[in-house]
Parts: C-alpha cells; sequence; structure tokens
C-alpha cells in the first residue's frame, strides 16, 4: 500500500472543491482559519505568495503550484504590498467570493484553486511536519505526472461535462497525492531528513508498509526488525531517527487514525472497530482512543454524524 495515499484518504473528510479564480488588480488576498488543505495553479500572468505573517515573499508564474497543508495560513496577491483583504474558509463547502471586474477590464491573474477538509484531530505526522506552504515552480513538475493532472482539472473546470460531479474530486485526490509526491522526491534529492528521507529509505519505508497493510497484526519492535533484516537496534534507532516517533508509537498512532476513519465512514459496532485495528476488546481499544483524541469512540462518532447534520440544514 501506498503510504503518502494511505494517510491522506484517512485524513481527508468530506468532498474536495475546485474553481477557477479571475482576479482583477489591484487584489490581495489572505488565508487564515484554513481546516484543510488548499492549492493554487497560476494560469495567466503573475501572483506574489508569502507565509501567514509576510515573510519569504515568491513572485508566482504561469504553471507555479501553490499547496498549504498544515493551516497556518497564507497570503496572495497581485504585487508585493497589495493590502490584504482576510479570507476564512472554515467550512469546505464555502467559497471566498470575488468582486466583480470592472467593465472591461482583462483579469491580472487567473488561478485554479481548491480545497481539501482534513481530519486536524490527530493530524499524521506526515501532513504535520510539512512546512507551512509549499512552493513547486512549474520547472520542477514540466513532464511531471503533476502537471498532467493539472492540466485535466483546468480541462473539467472549464467545461461543465457529464461526469463532472466524480471527475473533480478524483482529480483533486490525485493533485494532492502528486503535489506531496513531487515534494518529498525534491527534498530526498536535497539529501533531507525526517519523512522525506524516511518514504525513501528502504528499512523504514518497508517497515512503514508492513504496518499500514496489515495494522491489527501483533507487531513488535523485533518482528520488524526480522522483517526489514536490520537487527531489533538498528531498525529502532533508525526508525525514531526519520519518522519522529519510535516504531509502536507509531503504530498505535496509525491504528488510531484508521479507528477515527471508521468511525467517521461506517457504521461498523465499537467491537468489530477494535479488532480492525489490533485490540482484544472494546474496552483496551476505547481506552487507547480516548488517551490518543481525547474523547470516547462513540463520542467522536457522534461528533462527526452532528457536523454532517449541520452542513445538511445550513
Amino acid at each position: 500500500m501506498d503510504i503518502v495515499g494511505d494517510v491522506i484518504m484517512s485524513m481527508r473528510t468530506g468532498t474536495p472543491i475546485a474553481r477557477r479564480a479571475a482576479l482583477y488588480a489591484p487584489w490581495g488576498l489572505r488565508f487564515i482559519g484554513d481546516p484543510g488543505a488548499g492549492f493554487h495553479v497560476v494560469l495567466q500572468g503573475t501572483a506574489w505568495l508569502a507565509g501567514s505573517h509576510g515573510g519569504n515573499q515568491v513572485e508566482l508564474g504561469v504553471g507555479d503550484v501553490v499547496f498549504a497543508a498544515n493551516g497556518d495560513g497564507y497570503a496572495l496577491a497581485d504585487r508585493s504590498g497589495t493590502p490584504l483583504s482576510n479570507v476564512c474558509v472554515t467550512d469546505p463547502e464555502e467559497t471566498w467570493p470575488l468582486p466583480a471586474p470592472p467593465p472591461g477590464a482583462e483579469p491580472a491573474t487567473v488561478m485554479m484553486c481548491g480545497m481539501w477538509a482534513l481530519d486536524r484531530a490527530r493530524p499524521h505526522p506526515l501532513i504535520a511536519h510539512l512546512p507551512p506552504v509549499i512552493h513547486l515552480p512549474a520547472r520542477a513538475v514540466t513532464g511531471d505526472p503533476l502537471r498532467s493532472v493539472v492540466d485535466l482539472l483546468g480541462t473539467e473546470l472549464d467545461h461543465d461535462r457529464l461526469g463532472i460531479s466524480a471527475a473533480v474530486p478524483a482529480l483533486l485526490d490525485l493533485l494532492l497525492i502528486h503535489s506531496l509526491r513531487a515534494w518529498f522526491d525534491r527534498q530526498a534529492a536535497q539529501g533531507a531528513s525526517g519523512w522525506a528521507r524516511a518514504l525513501h529509505d528502504p528499512s523504514v519505508s518497508a517497515a512503514l508498509r508492513h504496518m499500514h497493510n496489515t495494522p491489527a497484526s501483533p507487531w513488535t519492535v523485533a518482528r520488524l526488525a526480522a522483517e526489514v533484516g536490520l537487527s531489533r537496534t538498528a531498525f529502532a534507532r533508525r526508525f525514531a531517527d526519520l519518522v519522529g516517533e519510535p516504531p509502536l508509537t507509531y503504530l498505535t498512532r496509525w491504528r488510531m487514525t484508521l479507528a477515527g476513519r471508521l468511525l467517521r465512514e461506517s457504521d461498523l459496532p465499537l467491537a468489530s472497530v477494535a479488532t480492525r485495528v489490533g485490540y482484544g476488546s472494546e474496552y483496551a481499544f476505547s481506552k487507547a482512543f480516548r488517551r490518543a483524541l481525547g474523547q470516547s469512540p462513540g463520542a467522536h462518532r457522534r461528533a462527526h454524524q452532528a457536523r454532517l447534520a449541520r452542513g445538511r440544514t445550513s
């Protein structure tokens, strides 16, 4: 199983959304309070990207991709110094308003924008440790599958064709996966440590796949080490150095992430959820879940159902 795709599917909630935005100078937007992951692709003109506090400004050109995954906020504008209007997207079904274009004016910038809602009750470290904003220059994705996904998504948004309601969310998931893949590949090529290196390390990535493929197995550090051909001590040290936590701590985290998804997306009884994530009793599972997420499994499920009900009535 692919680890990046696995993590995304376990954290994503709801249906991702996308739109094409035509922006007329002067324009400036500060994105705050974002509960999910957002992206922007420059299709025409230029834009300026800055972090939540205005630092590290970067000029964006046609084909550049911006990906923000951890909700820290960021700003986009037609040029450096343009006043910014706050955009607070607290619900992925909301879209930020665009002012009416001046008569006869041509847009200064055209972008493709989108958003995924992510469950942040206990974010996966692969996502949590990403920088606030990832900038993938057009030259870095030329010839990459990410460029093909961007082009396909743009075509779907430009034409209201049969099946668009199914095509756009699927392409958005592909865009998210390929954006992360492109960034992790670049980081690994530059000798970065952490998750970028973990995903490219044969032993650590193999151990992660074992835990992701069969989370209910009675894994021990010794058994995982044997599976990847390292001594127990060498494996434990290498895993913790790259992933940021010991193997069994990560296993518990992953089990709770999967349990949260099962509670949100199915009506399985708690005992069945417990079995699927490696717990022999509902009591042991509930205790571990409460310790990890600060609420009982039942409360987690009810809270999600209440959010869905509010969304249907709003």
